[in-house]
């Protein structure tokens, strides 16, 4: 964790610096219908008709909403960590990036999403996808963690 914080690894994001904006409020409808017990992956139980509460996804998704952000995934690099193309992740900023965690990353100004490895001797930005390239960051580069991804949102 030690090469986390020498200077010039990582460099706190500032204000203008022309990262994308992402809108403020989340795309997802709040509020929407929550039933009252959990539908079984197994055998079929009889249904419940009726909703207990309402669900609100910026409460069970966001921990910190000022820092919290929604991004568009382009590609197919990170489908074997249950990322795919088109797939819409929550990335919260406030949160130090952990060995093996999955971020949003900037390597010399362009924006990648991969899963953090720290080595030894520098950081593994490692891909998810056998068929696209580990991104072994060295020293010349430069590298911004960006954020950290707490949730992939799909279609099934």
């Amino acid at each position: 964790m030690a090469c986390l914080h020498k200077p010039g690894r990582f460099k706190a994001p500032r204000q203008g610096t022309g990262f994308p904006a992402f809108p403020e409020e989340g795309v997802i409808p709040r509020g929407c219908p929550v039933l009252a017990r959990p539908v079984p992956a197994g055998f079929p139980s009889p249904a419940a008709d009726f909703v207990e509460e309402r669900l609100s996804l910026d409460a069970h998704l966001i921990e910190h909403r000022e820092a919290t952000f929604f991004v568009r995934v382009a590609g197919h690099s990170m489908t074997g960590f249950g990322i795919h193309d088109g797939d819409l992740l929550v990335v919260d900023r406030s949160l130090d990036p952990a060995d093996r965690s999955v971020v949003i990353a900037v390597v010399d100004g362009a924006f990648t999403v991969k899963q953090l490895c720290l080595l030894q001797d520098g950081v593994l930005l490692r891909s998810g996808n056998s068929g696209h390239g580990d991104i072994l960051v060295s020293g010349d580069q430069e590298l911004t963690i960006w954020g950290v991804v707490r949730w992939s949102i799909h279609k099934v």
